[in-house]
């Protein structure tokens, strides 16, 4: 893949431009990153409301009834569904890993196996969430032929 930038003063905004023989799944995913750039949702933290954007979260967990959304260094509650969520944000490249997690593919570092039929995903920060087999399939698809699950 090539990456070419261009500065020109005459621009008002931001235009990209890309170019390739067969849309597939890299392409699809690529449209679909630069897509979210800008798309944020609302969180609360602390008795204040804050707009997150998509590609600073590092995955999403129910827990008893609340959802949570875990960024880098912080976390923050949001009164969206886990289902609600995960049908909004599947096209860019969120993808559900067990039954309470939805994981942000963008931020994954590694995944390795487990004993118990599970594999163990390392996100860039260094923590560590657990995919369940019943959904390695999902992960297997959004990864497509990057990364090896």
């Amino acid at each position: 893949m090539k990456i070419k930038t261009e500065q020109d003063l005459s621009c008002n905004e931001i235009e990209i431009m890309i170019k390739y023989p067969q849309k597939d799944n890299q392409v699809n995913r690529i449209i679909n990153f630069l897509q979210s750039f800008n798309m944020q949702i609302k969180c609360f933290g602390d008795n204040t409301e804050r707009m997150i954007n998509i590609l600073d979260i590092y995955y999403i967990e129910s827990v008893d009834k609340k959802t949570f959304v875990y960024l880098e260094n912080a976390v923050y509650r949001i009164d969206c569904r886990l289902y609600q969520l995960k049908t909004q944000l599947q096209t860019y490249g969120f993808v559900q890993i067990s039954k309470s997690c939805i994981l942000n593919i963008n931020v994954l570092e590694s995944i390795r196996p487990l004993f118990n039929s599970k594999m163990e995903a390392t996100l860039k920060n260094g923590e560590k969430v657990n995919i369940n087999r019943n959904y390695l399939s999902e992960v297997r698809k959004v990864l497509g032929g990057g990364k090896k699950v």
